[in-house]
């Protein structure tokens, strides 16, 4: 009964919005750029906007969610398949009740389930999808092939970069890689922990224009963050620098970094992702 009931929730969520959730993932070409820390204040930062918003831990092997947050979850996404709990029963709330689904150490083994497992996190996952504005996965650094096939079924891809030449050089390797997955990605790259808005600025322009004239495609500015000794006060603090410290040069940064994202951006999402991980999955 619980199941039907459910499901009829779903189609009356759907008649009423007509909407789906825009699914991002949020990559980057290397490690220790501050990438699940840009996830956690990004998606803190929409809620303030009155958006509803999931963050989901997809960083394999290395999910840190819940220990930026101070938290020890009662869930991870693995519990999903190996303890059969539904989906929504995994979902912590973190700070301002964040909602998130923790990691966890053997989040491995996620992208190696059988065929019928993944379908049964897909048919679960169906059901989120209209319950949120905005749902954030947080990919692994680099590029390996089950992350890419999450990030190419995605509506957009933020890519978190720093303006360090090596950086630079591995998220331009990173928007190469989901191009040839997905050609019609939408890519915003952010520039974090930048000087000032110049330096950020330039080093936007530059991965700009090199994807541009080698790959013949426009990636999105998402904006620049000011580099900010606040930012790891928060972290010792394990709790977000946007509530931590709002008026800090990088909660400022932030601000005006979402804030441009939901006046400039379609909320809404197309609602391929399913299809695209559906379609990945039989041919598996």
């Amino acid at each position: 009964m619980s199941d039907q009931a459910e499901k009829l929730r779903m189609r009356l969520r759907q008649k009423q919005n007509g909407k789906k959730a825009k699914v991002i993932s949020v990559a980057s070409g290397k490690g220790g750029v501050g990438k699940s820390n840009v996830t956690i204040n990004f998606a803190l930062e929409l809620m303030s906007y009155q958006k509803k918003v999931l963050v989901i831990d997809l960083d394999i092997g290395m999910g840190n969610i819940d220990i930026l947050l101070g938290l020890s979850p009662a869930y991870h996404m693995v519990d999903l398949f190996h303890r059969n709990i539904p989906i929504r029963d995994i979902i912590e709330k973190g700070p301002n009740s964040l909602p998130y689904i923790a990691g966890g150490s053997s989040l491995s083994q996620f992208f190696h389930v059988e065929k019928e497992e993944f379908a049964y996190f897909l048919s679960e996952f169906e059901s989120l999808l209209y319950d949120y504005d905005y749902i954030f996965f947080d990919m692994g650094a680099g590029a390996n092939e089950e992350s890419l096939q999450f990030i190419a079924a995605s509506d957009e891809t933020f890519i978190i970069t720093t303006t360090e030449p090596t950086s630079l050089t591995d998220a331009y390797s990173m928007v190469k890689h989901i191009y040839a997955m997905s050609p019609g990605m939408s890519i915003s790259i952010l520039m974090n922990r930048a000087l000032n808005d110049r330096q950020g600025n330039r080093s936007l322009d530059r991965i700009q224009s090199v994807v541009s004239n080698f790959l013949e495609k426009d990636v999105k500015s998402l904006g620049v963050l000011i580099d900010d000794k606040a930012v790891m006060k928060a972290v010792h603090l394990q709790s977000p620098f946007i509530q931590e410290f709002p008026a800090s040069k990088a909660g400022k940064s932030l601000k005006a970094v979402v804030r441009a994202y939901v006046e400039g951006r379609e909320e809404k999402g197309d609602g391929s992702f399913l299809q695209k991980l559906k379609k990945m999955v039989t041919e598996r």
